[in-house]
């Protein structure tokens, strides 16, 4: 595996992805990257491996390379593992963080603190063409607040706590929050099995 693709625009995550490959000598690949446009591919999956395995499938297929896709979002025990895949539009087909997160303290309302259990979830699906997709998965466990906390990251990170932190993911820097993240914990499992190739 000399070229990979990952599946996503967000330079964030690319930071992440280059960080990792190519120090195993893996020349990496954004969709912003390619020569051809990669049309928005709908995820129409049930559960974060579906989604994350139907992007890496698609794009596998077009361009014949090995590509690495995610999906991601937050489970929370309380709502029964919602707001889970529908995470990002949780609140409506707009995918406003805010309104998100607004709506999962408003279903949270008079929950006690000990039953507000939830983990971040990442599953990294890789698909390499005639082979079949491998999946890995890295959560970051914690407990939903009862009010936004912080100015850092995005999505549901200014209601989340990281076990045995008194801060918000939100509150965290960045360097702290990639100590911890699901994504990282997802990547870690990558890079052990980069390094058995």
């Amino acid at each position: 595996m000399k070229e990979l693709i990952i599946a996503t625009k967000n330079k964030g995550k690319m930071k992440d992805f280059i960080g990792l490959f190519e120090p195993f000598g893996i020349k990496v690949y954004s969709l912003s990257d390619l020569s051809e446009p990669v049309e928005d591919i709908e995820e129409t999956g049930t559960t974060f491996q579906e989604n994350a395995a139907i992007k890496a499938e698609a794009v596998c297929r077009m361009f014949n390379i090995p590509v690495i896709a995610d999906d991601s979002g937050i489970e929370i025990d309380a709502l029964n593992g919602a707001p889970g895949v529908y995470s990002a539009r949780y609140a409506g087909e707009a995918k406003d963080d805010l309104a998100n997160l607004e709506k999962v303290l408003d279903e949270l309302k008079g929950v006690p603190e000990e039953q507000r259990t939830g983990r971040f979830v990442c599953v990294l699906a890789i698909a390499q063409p005639g082979q079949k997709t491998i999946f890995k998965r890295g959560e970051c466990e914690g407990t939903i607040g009862d009010q936004a906390i912080g100015e850092h990251g995005f999505g549901y990170d200014p209601i989340f706590y990281p076990a045995g932190s008194s801060r918000t993911m939100a509150e965290l820097t960045l360097e702290e929050k990639n100590q911890i993240s699901h994504r990282k914990n997802a990547l870690d499992k990558i890079e052990n099995w980069v390094k058995q190739l």
